[in-house]
């Protein structure tokens, strides 16, 4: 594996966006069989929040009318790194782009809205560039 990345620079550098494959919606749902399909999760106030596959999510009848794709950062980011999240969501914002972060051990995911994927993509790989 990998080194983890803590600078800001190389982090930004190194980071590689990726589109994944698929689209996402984000829900939040009591039933007991969804979370075993989640990409992620979030315990909050109001419920157990799921960042499901749109193909789930609409055979469970939950809200689809904002579909989301996962652009996922290769570079393996320190959990202590500052940064990187901060100039991805800046670089997107920047470009009219909403964007919902999501940091795993590994990497670190942006969930941008399904029609502009392609474009955020591209803002991404123009940042890291530099």
């Amino acid at each position: 594996m990998t080194p983890r990345v803590h600078d800001r620079a190389a982090m930004i550098a190194g980071m590689s966006p990726v589109l994944t494959e698929g689209r996402f919606v984000f829900a939040t749902s009591a039933d007991p069989a969804l979370p075993s399909h989640a990409v992620a999760t979030c315990r909050e106030d109001e419920g157990l929040s799921l960042i499901l596959p749109e193909d789930i999510a609409r055979a469970a009848e939950v809200d689809c009318s904002t579909p989301m794709r996962r652009i996922t950062l290769q570079v393996h980011s320190s959990l202590e790194g500052v940064g990187l999240t901060a100039a991805v969501a800046t670089a997107l914002a920047d470009a009219g782009i909403g964007c919902n972060m999501v940091a795993g051990n590994h990497h670190d995911h942006a969930f941008v809205p399904a029609d502009r994927a392609e474009e955020a993509l591209q803002v991404l790989k123009d940042l890291s560039r530099g």
